[in-house]
């Protein structure tokens, strides 16, 4: 028989046990980590202190508490002191045998939603880019000859003309640039699943942005020191996080603006497989900036490739994120409003005993 704690310690939500003065006497494992706060530090204290729903509950839960009826509110905005409100489904439920005291719990949805939404954009993915790769092979030779034809009939043209010749030379050696980068993601090898700090890949591509093509921007770090090791490959993680701020320093517009990379850790984190089997991903990393914002038109879409924002954009980069942690079978996800785009990547640790992925 399993015990009382056990079950407690292992439901997957959020779940907090309140007094009749609605303070808490008790959390669980995800509502430590929903809190970003250890069971002992809020024990005692008043959960609308801790918690904040969007929506006048407190009269309903007085009049639960009254009738001994359960309280269900679908699909309203909780936040708490250290993380943004998340949409969920929120329940209320008498403790059988103790009078006055409560069980609150969580479901979050907006991140089943995004779930869903990610899980569409990767098949979606994988789809247009084997399409792709195969019109980017065929098409690589006609452009070939293209080149050589043009180059051959530069060298019996009169000065005036060679900027025809020169401009199809320069466009088939675009196009050709574009579809390498198309046939990258075939030629991904799998990842090198190796136990990685991730602090060091941040810092090295920090380092590179502010050498290269984010030397406008700030760049700015809130780490979380005790963060476990990650499972996965150094380097391409490095190339993912390399395309976040790439894309965050180009919709600044060579305009001064600030980048955060957070990491925090979220124990209560798991993705859910289609078979029904879970996965906890509680490494978390946020990229973090204050341009404008994606369009409100591709955000949906952001994943899929060729979908850009900008005017001459491939919308390569964000497929290419997408696959590879798709690849490290981790999660990512975006938030944009003008002011503050958030992507934030989801990873498994290195188990503390074995090494191996949890």
């Amino acid at each position: 028989m399993i015990s009382d704690t056990a079950l407690w310690a292992s439901l997957p939500v959020p779940a907090f046990l309140i007094d009749a003065e609605d303070c808490i006497l008790d959390v669980n494992s995800a509502g430590e980590g929903f809190l970003n706060a250890s069971c002992k530090s809020v024990l005692g204290h008043p959960i609308w202190d801790q918690i904040a729903i969007d929506a006048p509950i407190e009269d309903a839960l007085l009049r639960s508490r009254r009738d001994g009826t359960p309280l269900f509110v679908n699909d309203i905005d909780v936040g708490s002191g250290s993380r943004a409100p998340l949409q969920c489904g929120v329940q209320f439920a008498h403790v059988v045998g103790k009078p006055g005291q409560m069980l609150l719990m969580l479901t979050p949805r907006e991140l089943a939603g995004s779930m869903t939404r990610a899980q569409s954009a990767k098949s979606a993915a994988q789809s247009a880019i084997g399409m792709a790769e195969m019109l980017a092979h065929e098409i690589k030779n006609p452009l070939a000859g293209i080149t050589g034809a043009a180059q051959l009939l530069s060298m019996n043209l009169a000065q005036d003309d060679l900027e025809l010749t020169d401009l199809i030379v320069e466009e088939c050696r675009r196009i050709v640039k574009l579809l390498d980068q198309v046939e990258q993601f075939g030629n991904l090898s799998p990842p090198d699943f190796q136990p990685v700090n991730l602090h060091d890949v941040l810092d090295r591509a920090r380092r590179s942005a502010l050498l290269g093509f984010g030397a406008h921007m700030t760049i700015v770090d809130d780490y979380d020191p005790s963060l476990p090791m990650a499972w996965g490959d150094a380097d391409q993680l490095l190339q993912v996080v390399l395309n976040l701020l790439k894309n965050a320093s180009e919709a600044a517009e060579n305009k001064h603006g600030t980048i955060k990379i957070r990491t925090f850790y979220e124990h209560s984190f798991r993705l859910r497989r289609s078979d029904g089997t879970g996965k906890t991903l509680p490494l978390q990393i946020e990229v973090i900036d204050d341009g404008p914002g994606l369009p409100p038109a591709i955000q949906e879409d952001v994943f899929d490739p060729f979908v850009s924002g900008r005017e001459n954009g491939t919308g390569l980069g964000l497929a290419l994120v997408s696959k590879i942690i798709s690849d490290h079978k981790g999660w990512i996800s975006v938030s944009s409003t003008p002011g503050r785009t958030v992507f934030r990547l989801s990873l498994s640790r290195v188990q503390r005993d074995k090494k191996v992925q949890e």
